[in-house]
Protein backbone atom coordinates (compact mmCIF):
# COMPACT_ATOMS: atom_id res chain seq x y z
CA UNK A 1 0.00 0.00 0.00
CA UNK A 2 1.60 3.10 -0.73
CA UNK A 3 -0.26 6.31 1.19
CA UNK A 4 1.93 9.54 1.69
CA UNK A 5 1.15 11.57 4.92
CA UNK A 6 3.38 14.29 7.02
CA UNK A 7 4.81 12.94 9.75
CA UNK A 8 2.61 14.80 12.08
CA UNK A 9 -0.54 14.58 10.32
CA UNK A 10 -2.34 11.13 9.42
CA UNK A 11 -3.52 10.51 6.30
CA UNK A 12 -7.10 11.39 7.04
CA UNK A 13 -6.06 14.91 8.25
CA UNK A 14 -4.35 15.37 5.45
CA UNK A 15 -7.23 14.19 3.22
CA UNK A 16 -9.72 16.73 5.25
CA UNK A 17 -7.72 19.79 4.55
CA UNK A 18 -6.84 19.09 1.24
CA UNK A 19 -10.50 18.47 0.70
CA UNK A 20 -11.44 21.57 2.38
CA UNK A 21 -9.56 23.26 0.19
CA UNK A 22 -10.53 21.72 -3.06
CA UNK A 23 -14.43 22.20 -1.78
CA UNK A 24 -14.25 25.83 -0.37
CA UNK A 25 -16.06 27.89 -2.81
CA UNK A 26 -18.82 25.27 -2.59
CA UNK A 27 -22.51 24.74 -1.06
CA UNK A 28 -24.69 21.59 -0.25
CA UNK A 29 -28.11 21.83 -2.35
CA UNK A 30 -29.96 23.43 0.58
CA UNK A 31 -27.51 26.70 -0.60
CA UNK A 32 -26.49 27.18 3.03
CA UNK A 33 -24.54 24.08 4.15
CA UNK A 34 -20.59 24.03 3.07
CA UNK A 35 -19.99 21.72 0.78
CA UNK A 36 -17.53 19.65 2.77
CA UNK A 37 -19.98 18.92 5.41
CA UNK A 38 -20.70 16.15 3.07
CA UNK A 39 -17.46 14.13 2.61
CA UNK A 40 -16.74 14.74 6.40
CA UNK A 41 -19.62 12.76 7.34
CA UNK A 42 -19.45 10.09 4.64
CA UNK A 43 -16.30 9.41 6.01
CA UNK A 44 -17.73 9.25 9.73
CA UNK A 45 -19.84 7.43 8.78
CA UNK A 46 -17.74 4.71 7.29
CA UNK A 47 -15.68 4.77 10.44
CA UNK A 48 -18.44 4.73 13.43
CA UNK A 49 -21.65 3.94 11.82
CA UNK A 50 -20.20 0.70 9.86
CA UNK A 51 -17.13 0.20 11.74
CA UNK A 52 -13.87 0.82 9.54
CA UNK A 53 -11.01 2.00 10.32
CA UNK A 54 -8.75 1.71 6.91
CA UNK A 55 -7.19 4.34 6.73
CA UNK A 56 -7.40 4.77 3.04
CA UNK A 57 -10.66 4.22 2.84
CA UNK A 58 -11.26 6.92 5.61
CA UNK A 59 -9.31 9.40 3.75
CA UNK A 60 -10.49 8.70 -0.08
CA UNK A 61 -14.32 9.16 1.52
CA UNK A 62 -13.51 12.38 2.88
CA UNK A 63 -11.93 13.40 -1.02
CA UNK A 64 -14.75 11.36 -3.07
CA UNK A 65 -16.17 13.83 -4.49
CA UNK A 66 -12.91 16.12 -5.72
CA UNK A 67 -12.12 14.50 -9.03
CA UNK A 68 -15.98 14.59 -9.60
CA UNK A 69 -16.81 17.98 -8.66
CA UNK A 70 -13.36 20.27 -8.22
CA UNK A 71 -10.71 20.80 -10.17
CA UNK A 72 -8.63 17.91 -8.46
CA UNK A 73 -7.81 15.31 -10.99
CA UNK A 74 -6.39 11.55 -10.72
CA UNK A 75 -2.62 12.65 -10.77
CA UNK A 76 -3.08 14.97 -7.41
CA UNK A 77 -4.78 12.73 -5.20
CA UNK A 78 -1.73 9.95 -6.61
CA UNK A 79 0.82 12.63 -5.69
CA UNK A 80 -0.83 13.84 -2.21
CA UNK A 81 -1.91 10.15 -1.54
CA UNK A 82 -0.59 7.47 -3.12
CA UNK A 83 -2.31 5.01 -5.36
CA UNK A 84 -4.93 3.25 -2.73
CA UNK A 85 -6.36 6.71 -2.19
CA UNK A 86 -6.38 8.12 -5.77
CA UNK A 87 -7.83 4.83 -7.31
CA UNK A 88 -10.45 4.45 -4.85
CA UNK A 89 -11.52 8.11 -5.41
CA UNK A 90 -11.16 7.39 -9.08
CA UNK A 91 -13.91 4.40 -8.75
CA UNK A 92 -16.50 6.60 -7.51
CA UNK A 93 -16.05 9.53 -9.69
CA UNK A 94 -18.46 9.29 -12.73
CA UNK A 95 -17.93 10.13 -16.01
CA UNK A 96 -19.75 13.53 -16.58
CA UNK A 97 -19.12 13.35 -20.46
CA UNK A 98 -21.40 10.37 -20.55
CA UNK A 99 -25.37 10.66 -20.83
CA UNK A 100 -27.03 10.58 -17.80
CA UNK A 101 -28.13 6.76 -18.37
CA UNK A 102 -25.18 5.73 -20.00
CA UNK A 103 -23.34 7.46 -17.21
CA UNK A 104 -24.94 5.57 -14.70
CA UNK A 105 -24.32 1.86 -16.37
CA UNK A 106 -21.19 2.74 -16.97
CA UNK A 107 -20.43 4.08 -13.05
CA UNK A 108 -22.10 0.74 -11.71
CA UNK A 109 -19.94 -1.63 -13.86
CA UNK A 110 -16.49 0.66 -12.94
CA UNK A 111 -17.74 0.32 -9.12
CA UNK A 112 -18.33 -3.72 -9.46
CA UNK A 113 -15.09 -4.12 -10.40
CA UNK A 114 -12.97 -2.15 -8.01
CA UNK A 115 -11.35 -2.60 -4.90
CA UNK A 116 -14.22 -2.91 -1.70
CA UNK A 117 -12.64 0.19 -0.66
CA UNK A 118 -14.70 2.15 -3.41
CA UNK A 119 -17.81 0.16 -2.84
CA UNK A 120 -17.77 1.01 1.08
CA UNK A 121 -17.18 4.76 0.29
CA UNK A 122 -20.22 4.47 -1.77
CA UNK A 123 -22.62 3.25 1.01
CA UNK A 124 -21.19 5.91 2.97
CA UNK A 125 -22.47 8.46 0.18
CA UNK A 126 -25.69 6.78 -0.24
CA UNK A 127 -26.34 6.83 3.53
CA UNK A 128 -25.12 10.18 3.83
CA UNK A 129 -26.57 11.75 0.89
CA UNK A 130 -30.29 9.56 1.87
CA UNK A 131 -30.24 11.55 5.24
CA UNK A 132 -29.72 14.74 3.54
CA UNK A 133 -32.61 14.02 0.41
CA UNK A 134 -34.88 13.29 3.35
CA UNK A 135 -34.48 16.17 5.20
CA UNK A 136 -34.00 19.00 2.17
CA UNK A 137 -35.23 17.64 -0.89
CA UNK A 138 -38.13 14.84 -0.62
CA UNK A 139 -39.46 15.04 -3.86
CA UNK A 140 -35.75 13.12 -5.21
CA UNK A 141 -36.30 10.18 -2.83
CA UNK A 142 -37.17 7.59 -5.25
CA UNK A 143 -34.33 8.38 -6.80
CA UNK A 144 -32.18 8.26 -4.12
CA UNK A 145 -33.67 4.88 -2.63
CA UNK A 146 -32.61 3.33 -6.29
CA UNK A 147 -29.38 4.45 -6.06
CA UNK A 148 -28.85 2.81 -2.30
CA UNK A 149 -30.49 -0.10 -4.09
CA UNK A 150 -28.06 -0.59 -6.47
CA UNK A 151 -25.24 0.16 -3.92
CA UNK A 152 -26.27 -2.63 -1.52
CA UNK A 153 -26.61 -4.76 -4.60
CA UNK A 154 -23.12 -4.52 -5.49
CA UNK A 155 -21.87 -5.04 -1.93
CA UNK A 156 -24.29 -7.59 -0.61
CA UNK A 157 -21.59 -10.78 -1.92
CA UNK A 158 -18.78 -9.50 0.25
CA UNK A 159 -20.80 -8.46 2.72
CA UNK A 160 -21.50 -12.23 3.39
CA UNK A 161 -17.35 -12.37 4.59
CA UNK A 162 -16.62 -9.36 5.98
CA UNK A 163 -18.26 -7.92 9.01
CA UNK A 164 -17.59 -3.94 8.00
CA UNK A 165 -19.14 -4.12 4.81
CA UNK A 166 -22.20 -6.62 6.52
CA UNK A 167 -22.77 -3.76 8.69
CA UNK A 168 -22.74 -1.13 6.26
CA UNK A 169 -25.52 -2.77 4.07
CA UNK A 170 -27.30 -3.54 7.10
CA UNK A 171 -27.34 -0.14 8.62
CA UNK A 172 -27.91 1.30 4.63
CA UNK A 173 -31.01 -1.05 3.77
CA UNK A 174 -32.26 -0.29 7.57
CA UNK A 175 -32.15 3.40 6.85
CA UNK A 176 -33.57 3.08 3.15
CA UNK A 177 -36.32 0.70 4.60
CA UNK A 178 -37.17 3.58 6.88
CA UNK A 179 -36.96 6.12 4.36
CA UNK A 180 -39.65 4.39 2.30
Amino acid sequence: MNTKKSTTRLLWQEAASFAARAHRHQNRKDGQTPYIAHPFRVAMTIRDIFGCEDEVTIAAAILHDTIEDTTTDYDDLLKAFGEGVARTVAAVTKNMALPEKERETSYDAQLAKADWRARLVKLGDVYDNLTDTAETRPHKMADMLDKCRRAVAMARAEAAGDPVMARAVERVEALAAASS
